[in-house]
């Protein structure tokens, strides 16, 4: 009868395995995060919407690969171990998961330490209350499922509680990332939104050449091709996606307007509103979807003319 041996073959997929449970637990904490930050939003915290989503993307990405990939080495090496049970007792076996153990109990303890300090501080919130629950639910989740294979010979599918567990760590973990996905919204809807804020990025620029060119004659362009300067390199934008022109207007000696079709609304996304909104011009580039209009009042306080 042929001795079956535990070798580098094993030490290899036991270290697959937990780093790959390193990467699905960094990655759900932070679309857990994302998704409490978007549905919880702390007035502390300032705007957060658009960044929130554009936070969700990446750990997302991490989760919807490397789950699967852990589900599928775990049960691997589960159903190896139930054919070789002598494997049980590799040391590279014992010393990641009590390293495991040992890392999701100082995260425990961070949390703890974490809810006093943010208590003290005043930022105890629905917000923040809800994270350290999370954390403590992952880490908790880790420490019960390691530590219950650390007293058992069996395989862990062999105990009806033990298999129900794993297969709620599954189901919840799935749902959460679809609704990650939802949140998140389609890669259609996201180039929109990154179009509209390069319409708004033009606007910007457009806005600050017309006061620049004020400054310095004292009075409006009649056009916006006026403000193409090849000396400076400046060249008036289009819209990205049509080529055409923004709209432009002059409708008095320091007051002008601008105007461009948006596929998108910011209306109510201050995350959003935040990055275009100039208070110099006591307005911002809020807008919903269609043709928008903003029009503009140059201060001769702030903006003072140029002395030639």
């Amino acid at each position: 009868m042929e001795q079956t041996k535990t070798g580098p073959r094993d030490v290899f997929f036991h270290l697959l395995a937990i780093i790959g449970l390193y990467a699905v637990v960094l990655a759900f904490g932070g679309v857990l995060f994302q998704l409490i930050n978007i549905g919880f939003p702390d007035a502390l915290a300032g705007p957060v919407g658009r960044y929130a989503r554009e936070g969700l993307k990446w750990p997302l990405a991490v989760a919807v690969v490397m789950f699967p990939f852990y589900v599928w080495i775990t049960s691997y090496i589960e159903k190896d171990l139930v054919r070789h049970p002598e494997k049980r007792a590799l040391r590279t076996r014992k010393w990641l998961i009590y390293f495991t153990l040992f890392i999701a109990t100082l995260v425990i303890i961070g949390d703890l330490i974490s809810l006093i300090f943010h208590f003290l501080e005043g930022g105890l919130s629905v917000q923040f209350g809800l994270k350290v629950l999370s954390v403590f639910a992952i880490a908790g989740s880790v420490f019960l499922y390691y530590g219950w294979n650390l007293k058992r010979d069996a395989a862990s599918h062999a105990y009806p509680r033990m298999k129900f567990f794993m297969r709620g760590i599954v189901g919840v973990v799935g749902i959460i990332i679809i609704g990650g996905f939802f949140v998140a919204g389609s890669p259609q809807s996201e180039r929109l939104l990154q179009f509209d804020d390069m319409r708004v990025g033009s606007l910007q620029s457009i806005q600050s050449e017309l006061v620049s060119y004020w400054q310095s004659k004292q009075k409006l362009p009649a056009s916006l091709d006026a403000l193409n300067d090849p000396l400076r390199g400046f060249t008036v934008p289009v819209d990205p996606t049509t080529n055409a022109a923004y709209e432009y207007r002059a409708t008095g000696p320091r007051s002008f307007e601008l105007c461009g079709t948006f596929e998108t609304s910011n209306e109510g996304d201050l995350s959003r509103q935040a990055y275009p909104a100039d208070p110099f011009f006591g307005g911002s580039f809020t807008h919903g979807t269609g043709r928008v209009c903003f029009p503009r009042t140059i201060d001769p306080d702030r903006f003072p003319p140029l002395k030639k």
